[in-house]
Formats: C-alpha cells, structure tokens, sequence
C-alpha cells in the first residue's frame, strides 16, 4: 500500500516534469478552449499551460485521490473554473456531446481498456470538438520494439500499469478518430524504448 499510494504516485509525477515532457506539453494544450476533460489529471501538471483566456472551465478526471492530493498545489494558484472527477476513463459519468475539449497526456499507456476511453472521448465531446493528446507509443524501429515487449511486463509493475508497445495512433484511427493530423517523433534526452512520441489534436 505503501509503494502504490504514496511512493509509486510521487515518483510517477517526478517523472511528468521532465523538460522533454514539459515542452511536448506546451504544444498541445494551449490549444485547449471552452469546457475542458483532463483525462488522466494526475498531479497537474498542465495547468500552467492552458491558455485563461480560452478556457471557462476544467473538469479533471483522475480517480486516484492519492494524485488528486498531489494537485492541490497547483490548484491553489489556478485561475480557471476547476473540478475533480474521481471516476474511470472507461465509463465517464458527463453528457453526451457536452465538452468542447478533450484532453489527454501521458495517460492512455495505463488505462486497462483504452478503446472503451477513446470511445467515450468521442462520445462526450460535442461535435466538432476537439480531442488533444500527446502520449509515448510503440516504436516503428524494430529493435527498439522488441526492447519495449522484453521489458513490458516489469515496467507496467514499476510505472503503476503503463504500457511500453501499446500503438497509440492504431488505437486512435480504430475508435474512429481522422489521424492525418498527428505529429510524431523521438523527442529529445530521452531513452528509445519510453521516447518515441505521438500528439496532435483531433476533430469529432
């Protein structure tokens, strides 16, 4: 209880504040407007990136509390409308075409049934709304491919259920998002197996 409570949640938002990770961030979620889901809330750790101007309101989906805690910080200094959602990705509990962004980082690598999130994704979102993400994906490169499934199962022990080879663009297109807009790439001073990138952001 203790690694996975207390440990496990520190070290996991350690690693979320990485340069390499801060400016992938900066990419995507300035873009975000209106009323915004945050899937995967976490510690917070792109409130400073939204854009006040743009966005009414924050509804930050995270069902650890123990994350949620780690927050709070930040959210002292958060000027925007914001609230907790503890609930899962898989079956959110909001309307039917009632948000205007989705946003999504480093989080569909954990959630046990990404198509049942990406599928509610679509399904909250209004239509014409947008869907912005970055996330680590499955490598092209064969090798480090190869790397990602060898050291899978241990990593997904160490990193609270994250998933190394998990293909995110696959994913994307197969729940019904156009992917033609997606960047990618390795980005920088980081390892192959956990550094080759996938971001964009989608139309409903």
């Amino acid at each position: 209880m203790i690694w996975s409570n207390i440990i496990q949640p520190r070290l996991i938002s350690l690693a979320c504040t990485s340069k390499p990770i801060r400016i992938q961030r900066t990419k995507v979620i300035h873009l975000a407007k209106g009323d915004v889901l945050e899937i995967g809330f976490g510690s917070g750790h792109n409130l400073p990136f939204y854009n006040h101007n743009k966005v009414k309101t924050i509804i930050g989906l995270e069902p650890s509390i123990y994350m949620q805690n780690l927050s709070k910080k930040r959210l002292r200094d958060c000027e925007i409308n914001f609230e907790y959602l503890t609930a899962s990705a898989e079956e959110i509990p909001i309307e039917t075409d009632s948000i205007d962004t989705v946003v999504c980082t480093y989080t569909l690598c954990s959630i046990p049934n990404p198509e049942y999130a990406i599928k509610e994704i679509r399904r909250v979102l209004k239509k014409g709304g947008n869907f912005i993400f970055s996330e680590h994906s499955r490598s092209p490169d064969l090798n480090v491919k190869k790397f990602q499934k060898t050291i899978e199962p241990i990593w997904k022990i160490l990193a609270d259920g994250c998933h190394l080879a998990r293909d995110i663009r696959h994913l994307l297109a197969e729940c019904g998002f156009d992917i033609q807009n997606t960047e990618d790439m390795y980005i920088p001073n980081t390892p192959k197996f956990v550094g080759y990138h996938i971001w964009g952001l989608l139309k409903k």
